[in-house]
């Protein structure tokens, strides 16, 4: 998949986030990169989380939620696979920037893929 297809992919799933959610992220960038900085990253979530804030801060540089394309491209099984693995790695980074850490968002995902599968 080139690249361009790859970043209109990941706007497909930022489309996809419920407008709630969305609405609230300020000063975030989202950005496709080739490669992790290191093995086994999917995405990567670097900033201050927003429940970290306060209403005093100054100007800050832009959080960033980058997603990385190789990696996703060879887990994925198909096209629809590739589309699901990718919204979930942004989800996750989402929930990084709302403060959730990695032990709060992998219970969240579990809880979200039992729902998902019980309907």
């Amino acid at each position: 998949m080139t690249l361009a297809a790859f970043e209109q992919l990941v706007e497909q799933s930022l489309a996809g986030i419920p407008a709630t959610y969305r609405s609230r992220m300020r000063n975030v960038l989202i950005i496709v990169e080739d490669q992790p900085p290191q093995a086994g990253l999917l995405g990567l979530y670097e900033g201050r989380p927003l429940i970290e804030r306060s209403t005093s801060d100054n100007f800050t540089l832009p959080d960033r939620i980058t997603i990385y394309r190789e990696p996703h491209v060879r887990m994925a099984r198909n096209n629809q696979h590739l589309r699901r693995i990718v919204a979930e790695t942004l989800w996750h980074e989402i929930a990084h920037y709302f403060g959730l850490n990695e032990k709060q968002v992998l219970s969240a995902e579990r809880a979200r893929t039992r729902r998902r599968y019980s309907r």
